[in-house]
C-alpha cells in the first residue's frame, strides 16, 4: 500500500493511490480533494511542498491541549549497520544531514513553547540543521539507552550469546536496566506535562520508544511495540483531558519522501 505511514492519526499525501486509514474507512485521494475543499481549515493541519499537500487530521481530540512531538535523529554509520549506537558519540552521515534539513521542513510553521535535546553530537546536529538549536535546552535525560559492553554490536550477535534476550525486558552488562531507561523517561514526561504549549523532543529510536510506552502508562516492555526511522517524527498529546494521554502520530516520514 503506497501513502504515508502512521498508526493512529491520517496522513494524507495527494500522491498516493489510497490512504491509510484510523479504523475501517479508507479514503482515495478523489475523496480526499472532495472532502478538503468541504471542510473548515480549523479542521487540520496541512502543509505543502513539492506538489504534495500532506494533512493531519484531528479526530475526536481536545485541540487546546499541548502535543509532545518527537524528533529522532538523522542517519549515522550505526544506524545503517544496526550496530547499537548508545552513548557512542557518532555523527550524521551526509545522508542523515539532508534528512534532518527535511524534518525542519516538516516542522515549519509549528510553534514551541519549549525545545529539548540530547547532548549526543548525531541528536543535537539534527536539532541544529532543523532549526531549534538556538532554542533548544539540552537534557541529559533525553540520552539514548546505555548499551554498555553491547556497544557496537548487532541485535543479531547478541542473541547468538543470549537466545530470547529482549532488550525492553532485560537490559545491557554495564549499562542501563529497562527500568533505568524507563525511570529517565517518567522524569521526561513529569516534565512536559508541566509545560503550557506545544514541546518539541529531540532524541534516540530506543529511549523515545521507551518514552511512548512511558507515556502511555505502558510497562518498560512495550517499548518494543513502537518502531521508529530515523529523522522520523512522532507526536504524543491528549484525547479529551490529561488524564487521557495518546499517540497522535507515530513514525511519520513523509518529509523524506521528496
Amino acid at each position: 500500500m503506497s501513502g504515508c505511514r502512521t498508526e493512529i492519526t491520517w496522513i494524507i499525501s495527494l500522491r498516493a493511490t489510497c490512504i491509510i486509514p484510523t479504523g475501517s474507512t479508507a479514503m482515495t485521494t478523489a475523496s480526499w480533494k472532495r472532502r478538503r475543499n468541504s471542510i473548515q481549515r480549523g479542521n487540520h493541519d496541512c502543509s505543502a511542498s513539492a506538489g504534495r499537500v500532506q494533512c493531519i487530521w484531528r479526530i475526536g481530540m481536545n485541540e487546546t491541549l499541548p502535543v509532545i512531538y518527537l524528533a529522532r535523529h538523522g542517519e549515522t554509520a550505526w544506524s545503517l549497520t544496526g550496530q547499537h549506537a548508545g552513548l557512542v558519540d557518532l555523527p550524521l552521515t551526509a545522508h542523515g544531514e539532508h534528512t534532518a534539513r527535511q524534518l525542519g521542513q516538516r516542522l515549519r510553521g509549528l510553534t514551541f513553547a519549549k525545545v529539548f535535546t540530547s547532548p549526543l553530537q548525531r541528536v543535537s546536529k539534527t536539532c541544529e540543521l532543523a532549526g531549534f538549536k538556538a532554542v533548544a535546552v539540552d537534557d541529559p535525560d533525553l540520552l539514548e539507552w546505555n548499551y554498555g559492553d553491547d556497544e557496537g554490536k548487532t541485535t543479531e550477535e547478541l542473541l547468538k550469546v543470549r537466545p530470547g534476550w529482549q532488550m525492553f525486558r532485560g537490559g545491557y552488562p554495564g549499562g542501563e536496566t529497562a527500568e533505568q531507561v524507563s525511570a529517565r523517561a517518567d522524569q521526561v514526561v513529569s516534565r512536559v506535562r508541566t509545560v503550557e504549549g506545544n514541546v518539541l523532543l529531540f532524541s534516540s529510536g530506543r529511549f523515545l520508544r521507551m518514552l511512548a510506552a512511558r507515556w502511555l502508562g505502558l510497562g518498560p516492555e512495550d517499548g518494543r511495540f513502537f518502531l521508529l526511522s530515523t529523522a522520523s517524527l512522532s507526536a504524543l498529546g491528549y484525547e479529551e483531558n490529561r488524564s487521557q494521554p495518546v499517540i497522535r502520530l507515530w513514525d511519520d516520514t513523509c518529509h523524506l519522501r521528496t
